[in-house]
C-alpha cells in the first residue's frame, strides 16, 4: 500500500508545485475548521459508500456541500448506498477513517471505486486533500490534482451535487 512519503515523492517527480501542512489528527470536516489554520484553498468532504452490490463509490466534494445520500443513489442507479465500513476503506482505498481522500485510489490497483468529484473544485486554484493520513494536508493546483490522478490511471468523474447529476 501506498503511504504518504510514497505519494508525495510521486507527485515530486511529476514536477507538480505542492505543499504539505502538518497539523493535528483531523478526522471530520469540523476539526479540519477548528485546528488547520490557515490552509489556502478549497477544503473538501470525502465520502467512501458502498451499495449492496459490494460496488463503491468515494466522492470528493467541498466541505459546505449539502450531500443528500438518496439523490446521490438515484442519479446513479446505484440502488441504496450507504458508508463503507473500516475494513473496505482500508483494502481499496489503504486508510483509515478520517483519513478518506481521492489520493487513496492510488491503492486501488483494479480501479474497483468510481470516484466522482465537485465540479464546484473546478473553479478553485488550490484544493486541499489528505495525503493518505490525517495529520497532514497537500495543497496542489485542481489541474494538477485531476492531470496527476489521469497520469495514474485513475478516472475522475465531475458530479454536480447542486443539481446530482454527472457531468
Amino acid at each position: 500500500m501506498l503511504k504518504e512519503n510514497d505519494l508525495i515523492k510521486a507527485i515530486q517527480e511529476s514536477g507538480y508545485k505542492y505543499k504539505v501542512h502538518k497539523h493535528a489528527a483531523l478526522y471530520t470536516v469540523q476539526d479540519s475548521v477548528n485546528l488547520r489554520g490557515k490552509i489556502e484553498g478549497s477544503h473538501s468532504k470525502n465520502l467512501f459508500l458502498k451499495n449492496k452490490k459490494n460496488q463503491f463509490y468515494l466522492f470528493s466534494c467541498l466541505e459546505t456541500t449539502q450531500v443528500d445520500l438518496k439523490k446521490i443513489s438515484k442519479t446513479l442507479n446505484a440502488g441504496n448506498i450507504s458508508f463503507a465500513n473500516e475494513k473496505y476503506l482500508f483494502d481499496y482505498l489503504g486508510v483509515s477513517p478520517g483519513s478518506v481522500t481521492p489520493f487513496g485510489l492510488l491503492n486501488d490497483k483494479k480501479n474497483c471505486v468510481f470516484f466522482y468529484l465537485d465540479k464546484d473544485f473546478l473553479n478553485e486554484k488550490i484544493v486541499n486533500f489528505h495525503p493518505l493520513t490525517n495529520t497532514s494536508t497537500l495543497s496542489l493546483e485542481i489541474s494538477d490534482f485531476i492531470e496527476f490522478l489521469i497520469k495514474n490511471n485513475k478516472k475522475v468523474n465531475i458530479f454536480d451535487f447542486n443539481k446530482y447529476s454527472p457531468i
